[in-house]
């Protein structure tokens, strides 16, 4: 379906809205495809064709969600009645209310490929074997592969509201993956690569079997070691996961409900001078890019930390109401049948200067991670204390040197912020919402054998 079939199927929902009430129609259709290949041999192949619909009814402060995977008459009908059903057994909120138009325009963004529409079955296996194939070929110590996937999705949607909102998006994407095994004498590594576009055509298998290679390799001979305070630089992927879990709590969702270190600490320093933070979901070249947020608002660029000093956090309809603020259009919706939450697109730093290496050149002496376990298990969302696992090479005379494992952080992300002493301008984008750049921060515990 088109996303203005979608937006005129949420008219026909809204049209029927009584006295009183607010109603909100959200619509969603894709075409998803998964590929999995071992030995060169198809071990999953999935395609599959989905549409839905969620209504919310909003009524005398009450709020009720329905949700159906038809778009008949009769589905519609039911759906509409059950949202208003649910309303009436819901608990008063004197907050709860439908988002309205802001007057922000949306974005021209190009989210949208249709040679995704054209791949054939013979083509997306092609290119998952092709993975599998130069990974295996790319070193002798590379003796297998866990995953060689390869995924596609064309997607459109709509949200139409009683309040006036009434907007629709058409998004692709394509995705190429693997874990592989490598071994020698013994020591067995793991290391994953990936590939992602909005289109087939802008995949590149080897550079997905050279990251994951080159991750297996350098962690050959790894051991723990003494440890003690350090200056600790996290490589883009490591700080995207760290970055991840700093964009939860700076969530107006956290902010409201006082599950946050930053609670109420807008306009004060809570980083070091060189951090900047935002949310760019502007940005087409991210894969999580988007014109607008989960209740329909125009997607926008977020300013959440500028030189160090917080400057606000994320917000949907909702929280922005509890706060006395505006939406920052960061509503986020996993699905039609959910409410909408608050959570980033794009969130990134602001660039510092210099590659891994030159950052690790500047830093001299410390530890380089690379790859961390647990990351969200071990964060405490209140107070922001932070205890994970990782491995990654100690960092002598300006290099990265021998390879550590079983090694672990402990900090808090507050102190980690403040302790920041290099910014690199690496920006990587990743297939999820937080890009990483490398990151180096000072005076970090970290413990070993």
């Amino acid at each position: 379906m088109t996303p203005e079939e979608l937006a005129a199927v949420g008219d026909r929902i809204v049209e029927q809205t009584r006295p009183g009430e607010q109603v909100e129609a959200v619509l969603t259709w894709s075409n998803d495809t998964e590929v999995r290949v071992h030995q060169s041999e198809v071990e999953h192949y999935v395609a599959s064709t989905a549409v839905g619909v969620g209504i919310r009814v909003v009524s005398e402060g009450r709020q009720g969600l329905a949700w159906a995977g038809l778009l008949d008459e009769d589905a519609l009908a039911r759906c509409l009645e059950e949202a208003r059903d649910n309303a009436g057994f819901g608990s008063v909120d004197e907050h709860a209310g439908l988002a309205e138009p802001d007057g922000v325009d949306v974005p021209e963004l190009v989210l949208y490929d249709p040679a995704v529409e054209s791949m054939t079955a013979e083509r997306r296996i092609a290119l998952a074997v092709e993975l599998e194939r130069d990974l295996l070929a790319a070193d002798p110590r590379m003796v297998g592969v866990e995953s060689a996937d390869y995924a596609d999705s064309s997607s459109a949607s709509a949200i139409v509201t009683s309040t006036g909102i009434r907007r629709s998006s058409l998004e692709s994407s394509a995705y190429l993956g693997t874990w592989a095994l490598a071994s020698d004498d013994g020591d067995v590594t793991t290391g994953f690569g990936y590939s992602v576009g909005r289109s087939p055509d802008q995949l590149s298998p080897s550079t997905a079997a050279a990251d994951a290679v080159e991750r297996c390799l350098a962690q050959f001979g790894a051991r723990k070691v003494a440890g003690g305070r350090s200056t600790v630089v996290l490589d883009p992927y490591v700080t995207s996961q760290f970055l991840g879990v700093v964009a939860e709590l700076l969530s107006g969702e956290a902010a409201i409900r006082g599950r946050t270190p930053f609670s109420g600490r807008e306009g004060e320093q809570v980083a070091a001078a060189s951090i900047t933070i935002l949310d760019d979901p502007t940005d087409a070249a991210a894969p999580t890019a988007s014109d607008i947020d989960g209740e329909g608002l125009a997607c926008r660029r977020v300013p959440l930390v500028a030189d160090g000093v917080l400057r606000g956090f994320l917000h949907n309809a909702y929280t922005a109401r509890v706060a006395g603020v505006a939406s920052t259009g960061s509503a986020s919706r996993s699905t039609h049948r959910a409410g909408p939450g608050v959570g980033p697109r794009s969130i990134r730093f602001g660039p510092g200067s210099g590659t891994l290496d030159e950052v690790v050149g500047r830093v001299g002496e410390g530890v380089l991670v690379r790859e961390v376990a647990g990351l969200h298990s071990g964060v405490n969302p209140t107070s922001g204390d932070l205890s994970v696992g990782f491995e990654g090479r100690l960092i002598r005379g300006g290099v990265a040197a021998d390879p550590v494992r079983e090694m672990t952080i402990a900090s808090t992300i507050p102190r980690m912020l403040l302790d920041v002493v290099e910014v690199g301008d690496d920006l990587t984008l990743f297939p999820w919402e937080s890009a990483g750049v490398t990151l180096a921060i000072a005076d970090v515990m970290v413990s070993g054998s």
